[in-house]
């Protein structure tokens, strides 16, 4: 299963695999995170962001 791409359904606390792949894209800068590095993401937006700063970004552009 490598380099396939997951959905994903971002919960508060987790998130829910509903289809298996190894990563899923960066909302924001588009890089690949794969899943067991994955810990930002919105979950009211359903958007995964690399890093804190992706979903800082996210968060300002928003307001």
């Amino acid at each position: 299963m490598k380099n396939k791409l997951a959905k994903l359904r971002y919960l508060p606390n987790n998130f829910e695999i509903l289809e298996n792949g190894d990563h899923v894209i960066c909302a924001v800068s588009g890089k690949k995170i794969q899943l067991e590095k994955l810990a930002y993401w919105n979950v009211d937006l359903q958007e995964a962001y690399y890093s804190y700063i992706e979903a800082s970004s996210r968060k300002s552009l928003k307001s």
